[in-house]
């Protein structure tokens, strides 16, 4: 039987939608309640918004729906949901995918100093603009930038100074193609949790094997790496330079300013630490002056650790 993306979609509504992780009690032919268990409090937000909406749509078959507040659902509405349902999983991207715009988003960043890596997050006619780490572009004695794009071609770039990040280790710089590069998504750092799935992307500057330590600054495309991880740590306090949000993927020197993505391709934060710095304790200094205890500083040395996109965002 062939079947349709809606129905596609429908199924995979309704295999969430399943007894083990939504309670159904039937007080009558005419009145249903709807009442979610405990399986259902576990899930990620973004799944508990799509079982619930569909579970509305299943409550079409009766004349009233009574939620678990008492409040009443009304018919007319829901006979709407179905395309609700389908824009709420329509948001859920497959593994794949998500791998695919992180490769797509993001470039390596070369300087005489070094390099880096950036992910792109504008587009004004054939202007490209690159997010990036401050301290990837600290060189003042030669501030000659080139950008490479995930199709290995290589831009002459400048940094943007019309921009005021203040104290966050954020800069941006532009460069300049009539091809038609992706342009990363801005996310909604105010809807993570920890344990989230997240992707991390850049180009590590040196390549480790069992006895030896290569540069990859030659290796064009091929120096890419992406890691998955999750959540680990969403600092209340923001450490020094606006770096609040630990993860548990392992990021190599080069992927900073590389693009941390959500589970959906949006650019939630971009990479800036590495785990267990060299400096240990002394890295981990709160914007107040202050430091962490010493067991929250065993949690926060075992994270990298990245600045949200939303600090960022605002003064776009």
């Amino acid at each position: 039987m062939r079947t349709t993306r809606r129905s596609r979609q429908a199924s995979k509504a309704f295999d969430l939608w399943h007894p083990r992780t939504v309670t159904l009690l039937f007080f009558s032919r005419t009145k249903l309640v709807i009442c979610p268990s405990p399986k259902f409090r576990s899930l990620p937000r973004r799944h508990r918004s799509i079982v619930a909406i569909a579970g509305l749509c299943v409550a079409i078959a009766w004349p009233s729906v009574t939620l678990e507040d008492g409040s009443i659902a009304s018919p007319g509405a829901l006979g709407r949901c179905a395309d609700a349902v389908a824009e709420a999983i329509s948001e859920s991207l497959s593994d794949g995918q998500v791998r695919e715009i992180a490769r797509q988003v993001t470039v390596r960043i070369f300087s005489d100093g070094g390099a880096g890596s950036g992910a792109i997050v504008d587009r004004d006619g054939d202007t490209y603009t690159v997010l990036t780490n401050d301290h990837v572009l600290d060189n003042e004695e030669n501030p000659a930038y080139a950008v490479m794009t995930a199709d290995g071609e290589r831009y002459d770039a400048e940094r943007l100074e019309t921009l005021d990040f203040g104290d966050l280790d954020v800069a941006v710089v532009q460069f300049r193609s009539d091809r038609p590069y992706p342009v990363v998504e801005w996310g909604d750092t105010t809807a993570i949790s920890v344990g989230d799935r997240v992707y991390a992307s850049g180009f590590p500057n040196w390549y480790f094997s069992d006895d030896s330590l290569t540069s990859t600054r030659d290796w064009g495309t091929k120096a890419y790496r992406l890691t998955t991880g999750e959540i680990g740590m969403y600092s209340a306090r923001s450490l020094e330079r606006g770096y609040q949000l630990g993860y548990t993927n392992d990021i190599q020197n080069g992927m900073s300013g590389g693009p941390v993505l959500d589970a959906s391709g949006r650019l939630i934060a971009i990479n800036g630490r590495l785990k267990y710095p060299l400096l240990g304790i002394d890295v981990f200094k709160f914007e107040d002056g202050t430091q962490p205890s010493v067991e929250l500083f065993k949690q926060m040395e075992s994270l990298s650790w990245a600045i949200p996109s939303c600090r960022i965002r605002e003064r776009f």
